[in-house]
């Protein structure tokens, strides 16, 4: 069977990088070679792109370029956060909730290891939580709430703000992980109590190994020591062009965030309003309303999720079983546990993600697609496992398969 067209609906675990956001980047891979830390005049060209590239991105969320910190990625700049916030309050107790990504999740798991107290907020059956929970959770020697701002997995928000004022009230350093976030959402930090957020570039269409970490006007302790790159608070060479294309993804992030909340949420809409109309026995994981425009994580009843990404794969369809970071794990997402999902429709849930790349022709495609195969796989009950080994044997596993969408 011939390959088609990718339809890619698997944004929350990477997004393609944007042509202009490529252009931007080539000279820096090229010409502009010199290191910025360096005083003569290629040098000081290739700083000059990074501080422009800092104005961007304090553009997009609304705040100071003197309080944006370029990283590798959003888990260095959440693992800089809570260790920072450690650090430089002299306190020793985290509240974070049961739903964080891994980045969150691993590292106070360590910390908590190590005798640092750690209070991890449940989620209601629609992943929400609320400000009352934090409020209760916090103690004299709490030293940092940590909660994300969208899921990774359902796209249900948390009220960050109103906690970030609670946390402020209190004398409370407040950091959210915005990876997901930032983009997708309006985010402006200047009418805000948050004190440090974190920014993934590959999360909104700039490539990967690039992040920031925004911190409010206060002392940030390093997590990697070395130079004196970043006003000290991180060392290490900048990545000047994913730092560029970052800069250059913002800027069209803030002229698409209406596009994002429209047009996006639309087909997301769309897309799942459909399936459960045409497919029996599916629901959706998360808050209606309460969670990001382009994001549906769509439970299918007496289906194995692998074995129908398997099936989807087979026509160029990507979407996700949860967290890319945990893909290859046999155990259900620890987001959809904490939810109260059962095991098996947690094993049976699909994330899909959209973004401004998605059309209305992919949608259709794919709704043609999905009904057939849960069908199949309700009817034949096929393992991942045995589909793996019939694929490695040769055999055409979508044969027979019912393709005719009905709107």
């Amino acid at each position: 069977m011939s390959q088609p067209n990718t339809i890619y609906f698997d944004n929350n675990a990477t997004t393609r990088i944007s042509p202009s956001v490529f252009e931007a980047m080539v000279p820096f891979l090229t010409e502009h070679y010199g290191n910025p830390s360096s005083a003569y005049r290629i040098g000081r060209t290739v700083n000059s792109a990074i501080e422009t590239a800092r104005e961007q991105v304090a553009t997009l969320i609304g705040c100071q370029p003197k309080e944006i910190i370029f990283t590798s990625c959003g888990t260095e700049s959440d693992n800089t956060a809570i260790a920072s916030a450690l650090q430089t309050t002299g306190r020793n107790h985290i509240v974070t909730s049961t739903v964080e990504h891994s980045a969150i999740k691993s590292q106070t798991e360590h910390l908590e290891r190590l005798g640092h107290g750690v209070t991890r907020l449940p989620v209601a059956a629609d992943g929400t939580l609320t400000v009352q929970q934090v409020e209760q959770a916090l103690r004299p020697d709490t030293a940092i709430v940590s909660l994300m701002w969208a899921n990774n997995e359902t796209g249900v928000l948390f009220p960050v703000e109103e906690i970030a004022g609670l946390c402020a009230s209190r004398g409370v350093l407040f950091h959210t992980d915005a990876v997901q976030a930032v983009g997708k959402i309006p985010v402006n930090l200047a009418a805000s109590k948050i004190d440090l957020l974190s920014i993934s570039g590959h999360k909104l269409h700039a490539p990967k190994g690039v992040g920031v970490l925004f911190a409010r006007r206060r002392k940030v302790a390093p997590l990697l020591l070395g130079g004196s790159q970043e006003k000290g608070k991180r060392g290490g060479t900048e990545n000047v062009a994913s730092i560029v294309g970052l800069g250059q993804a913002a800027l069209e992030a803030c002229e698409k965030m209406d596009e994002e909340n429209t047009r996006v949420r639309a087909l997301r809409d769309r897309f799942e309003s459909t399936v459960l109309r045409l497919i029996p026995h599916t629901g959706v994981n998360g808050h209606a309303t309460q969670r990001l425009p382009n994001t549906s994580n769509i439970a299918f009843h007496a289906v194995e999720a692998e074995a129908l990404l398997i099936l989807l794969d087979q026509y160029g369809i990507c979407a996700s079983a949860g967290s890319a970071c945990t893909t290859g794990s046999l155990e259900p997402s620890h987001v959809l546990r904490a939810m109260g999902v059962a095991k098996e429709q947690a094993l049976g849930s699909l994330r899909f993600s959209f973004s401004i790349y998605n059309s209305e022709d992919e949608v259709d495609r794919s709704l043609a697609l999905l009904p057939g195969i849960v069908s199949r796989l309700r009817a034949e009950t096929p393992s991942a496992a045995a589909l793996k080994a019939r694929m490695d044997a040769g055999e055409n596993i979508t044969a027979g398969l019912n393709l005719e969408f009905k709107a």
